[in-house]
């Protein structure tokens, strides 16, 4: 599996990861956007973007529903954080919903420790509710590592 930059976005699967295509269309024309590749057909992408002088933040990380659970997330997060370090940031961050207990597990995995939470920050952000794991969305739970 291959993993690239593009510049052609694969909003179906971006939207897997945040609903909203009016907050993807927000950050992505300022971002960088990779994609992971198996036979020819994209599986994952993540994208991420500066946000401070030594920070650069995941802003979305998705994997094809029917391959989540085999490990295409984990190498999109740490071919994210290697390109993130190869950038020259020290500091790479992301967001996540306190509903999203697989991908909190996973980013605590990848070495990502909580440094804070927005409450009701999707029920601020978002019109309809979001539900995960029989629990809705609504605080953003802020993960942080140092590279």
């Amino acid at each position: 599996m291959t993993i690239t930059e593009v510049t052609k976005y694969p909003m179906a699967l971006l939207l897997l990861a945040d609903p909203k295509e009016q907050a993807i269309q927000a950050y992505i024309t300022r971002s960088k956007c990779y994609v992971q590749e198996l036979d020819g057909k994209i599986v994952g992408t993540y994208v991420i973007l500066p946000t401070r002088s030594y920070t650069i933040e995941i802003m979305n990380v998705a994997v094809e529903e029917s391959l989540q659970g085999k490990g295409i997330g984990q190498q999109l997060i740490q071919h994210a954080i290697q390109t993130s370090k190869e950038l020259g940031y020290s500091c790479i961050e992301i967001g996540t919903g306190n509903s999203s207990i697989p991908q909190l597990y996973l980013y605590q995995k990848c070495g990502f420790r909580i440094v804070g939470i927005d409450k009701d920050y999707f029920i601020r952000h978002y019109d309809e509710p979001i539900f995960e794991n029989g629990l809705q969305c609504r605080d953003m739970m802020r993960l942080r590592q140092f590279i």
